[in-house]
């Protein structure tokens, strides 16, 4: 994790502003949804891809494998998991 150098208050009512170089540098534009992860000491948040859910675990990942035109979103356990069900009913 590298530093940038930025620090932020947090408001009264729990807010943090992130700064619009980051926004930029992440692709993260107003009304996007941002999903927010805790890593022992570290809150993490990374732009909310509901597209890349995987369609069997429900995991998140741009690593997951787009089907059949976007309409089939799987992980790879995902994947495993599908494919022994097909195995299973189709012997």
């Amino acid at each position: 994790m590298k530093s940038t150098g930025i620090v932020r208050k947090v408001d009264e009512l729990g807010r943090v502003v992130i700064p619009i170089e980051l926004r930029r540098t992440l692709g993260i534009e107003q009304k996007d949804s941002l999903e927010i992860y805790v890593d022992e000491d570290k809150i993490i948040l990374k732009k909310y891809m509901p597209n890349m859910t995987c369609s069997i675990t429900g995991t998140v990942s741009e690593d997951n494998l787009s089907l059949l035109d976007g309409d089939l979103i799987l992980s790879s356990e995902g994947a495993e998991k599908l494919i022994a069900e097909i195995r299973k009913n189709i012997t």
